[in-house]
C-alpha cells in the first residue's frame, strides 16, 4: 500500500490555556514538511509543552499509524483514529470512514484531556493525521487537504 502518515502530536497543560503560553501553544503548526523521499511510512512529529513546542520528529513504518488504512476498489479507507479510553470527552459517536482516491490527502483532527493519576492535574492533547495515498512530495500537506474530519470538541 502507497500512504504515508504524518501524526502531529501537540501537548500541554494549565500553563497553556491562556495569555502567551496558549498564543504561542495555538502557534504551533499542524502540518510539516515530509522528508524527502518518504514512501509507505509514518512521519511522527511530537511537540509538548515541556519542550517549548519544538516539534521532535521520527520515521517508523507504517505498521501503527494510529488508525486503520485499507484499500478497498481501488480507494484508501481510512478510519477514525483510535481513541484512549481515559480521554475526555467521550467520543460514542464517530464519524464514519473516509475513502481516499490516489493523490489526494485527508486532515483528521481529534483533541483529548486527561486527568493525571496522581494529582488529578488535567493535561490536553490534539491530534492531527495527515493522511496521504499515494506517493509523496515534502510539502504535499502543506497545502489544502481534499478532505477535512474535525473532531475537536471544548475542552473545559
Amino acid at each position: 500500500m502507497d500512504a504515508v502518515v504524518q501524526r502531529v502530536r501537540t501537548s500541554w497543560t494549565k500553563k497553556s490555556r491562556g495569555g502567551p503560553e496558549a498564543a504561542r501553544r495555538n502557534a504551533v503548526p499542524t502540518a510539516f514538511l515530509l522528508p524527502p523521499g518518504l514512501s509507505s511510512a509514518l512521519h511522527e512529529v511530537a511537540m509538548r509543552e515541556s519542550d517549548s513546542f519544538e516539534p521532535r520528529m521520527q520515521v517508523r513504518d507504517l505498521s501503527a499509524p494510529g488508525t486503520i488504512l485499507r484499500e478497498v476498489d481501488g480507494l484508501l479507507r481510512v478510519d477514525p483514529p483510535e481513541v484512549s479510553m481515559f480521554a475526555m470527552p467521550r467520543r460514542n459517536r464517530r464519524p464514519p470512514a473516509v475513502r481516499l482516491a490516489p493523490g489526494q490527502w485527508l486532515q483528521w483532527q481529534i483533541n483529548y484531556r486527561f486527568v493525571g493519576s496522581c494529582d488529578g492535574a488535567w493535561s490536553y492533547r490534539l491530534e492531527t493525521y495527515n493522511i496521504l495515498y499515494g506517493p509523496a512530495m515534502p510539502d504535499m500537506f502543506l497545502g489544502v487537504p481534499a478532505r477535512h474530519v474535525d473532531e475537536r470538541r471544548s475542552l473545559r
